[in-house]
C-alpha cells in the first residue's frame, strides 16, 4: 500500500473522510494494477495553481488541477495540485456537491498517473467514467462502513 499525502499550500480541504478519501485514492492505484509508493495532494487557491501553470506548463489560465509524475523509480510518486477554489465554482456549475467534485479531481490525479489521459473525446470519456466508477465505489464503502 503507498503512502496517500494531503497538504495545504495556500488553502484547506475541508471535507469529512479524509481518512477514507485517501484509502480510496490508494485502492485506485490497486484496481489499476500499479504500484504506488507515494502520491501528495497539495490544496491551493486559483492564484497558486494559475502560478504553475504558467511557470511548468507555459499555460495563462486557471484549472482544477495539475499532475506532475516525479517517478524515477519502479513505482508511481507524484504531486497532484488541486485549486480548492476551482473545485468550489465547479461543483456549482456541474449541480454535484463539493464533496463529489473534490473525489473527482483527487481521483482523476490518481488515474493521471496510471497513465490515463484526457485530451482527445474518447480518452475524456474513458476518464470521466473511471472517475465516476471511483465516486461511485467510495460511496458505496462509505455507505456499507456507516462513515
Amino acid at each position: 500500500m503507498g503512502k496517500v499525502y494531503f497538504h495545504s499550500a495556500d488553502r484547506k480541504l475541508t471535507v469529512n473522510s479524509k481518512t477514507g478519501i485517501k484509502r480510496a485514492a490508494n485502492n485506485i492505484f490497486e484496481e489499476e494494477m500499479m504500484v504506488l509508493n507515494r502520491i501528495d495532494y497539495i490544496f491551493c487557491s486559483d492564484q497558486f495553481l494559475l502560478q504553475i501553470n504558467r511557470d511548468f506548463l507555459q499555460h495563462d489560465y486557471f484549472t482544477d488541477i495539475i499532475t506532475f509524475d516525479l517517478s524515477d523509480t519502479p513505482g508511481i510518486t507524484g504531486e497532484v495540485y488541486i485549486s480548492v477554489d476551482r473545485v468550489k465554482e465547479n461543483a456549482v456549475v456541474h449541480r454535484t456537491s463539493f464533496l463529489d467534485e473534490v473525489l473527482r479531481v483527487i481521483f482523476h490525479g490518481a488515474l493521471h498517473l496510471c497513465g490515463y489521459k484526457d485530451k482527445k473525446t474518447p480518452e475524456q470519456k474513458l476518464m470521466r467514467a473511471r472517475e465516476d466508477y471511483y465516486i461511485n465505489k467510495f460511496h458505496v464503502e462509505r455507505e456499507k462502513l456507516n462513515l
